[in-house]
């Protein structure tokens, strides 16, 4: 059973962490689904997806350690039917990540660090990140501005959000381990900041939010 890590910050959260090694049947038979999770699972046509929500159930037993029931809001946000506190899902082909907070507001990202990123850096950098930009760590700044921005977006939890417009990530040089400054501006244009933290998982960059 590849249970990669289970951490717990000092921001009070608790993070889960997958490597996604076994075919679908064996996710099939470690998961105990119950009749309607199992017709629910039908309806994901594509084997991938499948595999990441039989994890996701998987990770959350090994958080929870009860039956949980896990639903999904109109803009597919999760949350926990009958569990208090705050969730937030990532993924990549590798690994499948979780963020759960009894009291706080939660976020999370995971990038590879073999993605190209430079649609990234065309389409949802701002100027000031930009300017920032070094050729030694490009690729791994791309990819910690692109999760700090995607952890943001799930924490706001709002449509139509402008990645470059909206979402501000503050100079940084990048390392193993470390904090991002995030500043968001709502549709009202106030600005809300953030401290984020990231943190490598081999050749993968995790980032999350707590408030």
């Amino acid at each position: 059973m590849p249970l990669y890590s289970i951490e717990k910050p000092k921001d009070g959260s608790t993070i889960a962490i997958w490597e996604q090694t076994e075919t679908e049947a064996e996710l099939q038979e470690m998961c105990s689904l119950t009749n309607s999770e199992r017709e629910e699972m039908l309806f994901i046509t594509h084997e991938q997806r499948r595999k990441e929500r039989l994890t996701v159930h998987l990770l959350l037993h090994q958080l929870l350690n009860k039956k949980f029931y896990l639903g999904y809001h109109d803009n597919g946000r999760p949350f926990l039917q009958n569990e208090i506190g705050d969730i937030s899902i990532a993924h990549t082909r590798r690994f499948v990540c979780i963020i759960h907070h009894v009291t706080g507001h939660v976020g999370i990202d995971i990038e590879s660090l073999d993605r190209d990123f430079s649609a990234v850096e065309k389409k949802v950098l701002a100027e000031s990140e930009r300017d920032y930009l070094s050729e030694k760590n490009r690729n791994l700044q791309l990819c910690l501005i692109w999760g700090a921005k995607e952890a943001i977006y799930k924490y706001v939890c709002e449509t139509g959000v402008n990645f470059a417009g909206q979402i501000e990530v503050g100079r940084f040089t990048p390392r193993r381990q470390g904090k991002l400054n995030v500043q968001f501006i709502d549709k009202e244009g106030d600005r809300v900041e953030f401290i984020l933290h990231y943190r490598m998982v081999d050749d993968h960059a995790m980032v999350w939010v707590v408030k």
